[in-house]
């Protein structure tokens, strides 16, 4: 019997039996690298360093330093705006790196002082955050910004809490960036300045407002301020501390001269109108 009688040719098995070897051959790769999946997968969930102990949940994250001015929830509104999904594994050598970054990305926090991990999984972040010192008005409502004039998240502020600030007036800009950044504005900077400057005696003289006006002398330039009280007070303080004209008292003695109206408005004396920028007569 010849090759074509049998239905088959020699070289038509040669080709099939390599067909199959190399089928069978994939397969056991295919099989071996499942094989060593499920192994890893094994090892890695049954390891001690992924246990329960070894997991930083969010609710382990302590977190020291927040002041009672801020009413939302810092820590979690932390974590997610960075994106970092918790349970996270305590032997990542970054860990501690990634929260700070979390935590400082955060439009209230000025600094993050410190960061410490434990196990069993726990996590201690101490933070220095931003202060308060006015309210600015703006169309639509007020912004809150602290000394250095960062604007701060008003939504931590019910309007009687808002209240309790000095309002800064006569502001025409809106800030440059968003919560946690500048305001952009050197009149806003001012003011900031100013109100974080007369500290106490701002409440203690019963002042209402902080107000830029165009400078008084035509030949200058930029803006005096002026605080406002009860009972149409009105006293004129000029300009901001540490941008004085020559012959202008210094801002310590403005301040001195304004804890001095404080003592005689406690002590039951009339206040009258007063401007710091002149001697006292």
């Amino acid at each position: 019997m010849d090759a074509s009688s049998s239905g088959q040719s020699p070289g038509g098995m040669v080709g099939l039996l390599w067909r199959w070897r190399s089928l069978l051959g994939a397969v056991a790769i295919l099989a071996g690298a499942c094989g060593a999946g499920w192994l890893a997968w094994r090892e890695l969930h049954d390891s001690p360093e992924r246990s329960p102990d070894s997991l930083l949940t969010g609710d382990a994250i302590e977190v020291v330093g927040i002041p009672d001015w801020i009413t939302t929830d810092l820590k979690w509104q932390a974590l997610r705006n960075a994106s970092l999904d918790t349970p996270l594994p305590l032997d990542d050598p970054s860990l501690e790196r990634r929260l700070a970054r979390a935590f400082d990305m955060h439009p209230w926090v000025a600094h993050v002082e410190e960061v410490q991990t434990r196990h069993p999984a726990a996590a201690t972040v101490t933070l220095r955050c931003r202060v308060p010192v006015a309210m600015v008005r703006v169309e639509g409502g007020l912004l809150a910004i602290d000394a250095e004039a960062t604007v701060l998240p008003s939504i931590d502020f019910t309007p009687e809490a808002a209240a309790e600030y000095p309002l800064i007036t006569g502001i025409t800009t809106s800030p440059r960036g968003p919560e946690g950044s500048a305001w952009g504005d050197r009149t806003v900077a001012a003011g900031a300045a100013l109100t974080a400057a007369i500290g106490p005696e701002w409440r203690n003289l019963g002042l209402t407002e902080c107000r830029a006006v165009p400078a008084r002398d035509v030949e200058e330039t930029g803006v005096w301020w002026e605080l406002l009280g009860a009972d149409d007070l009105l006293i004129v303080f000029g300009r901001a501390p540490g941008r004085e004209r020559p012959g202008e008292p210094s801002a310590a003695a403005k301040i001195a001269r304004l804890a001095a109206l404080a003592d005689r408005q406690q002590a039951g004396l009339p206040l009258a109108d007063t401007d710091l920028t002149k001697p006292a007569g």
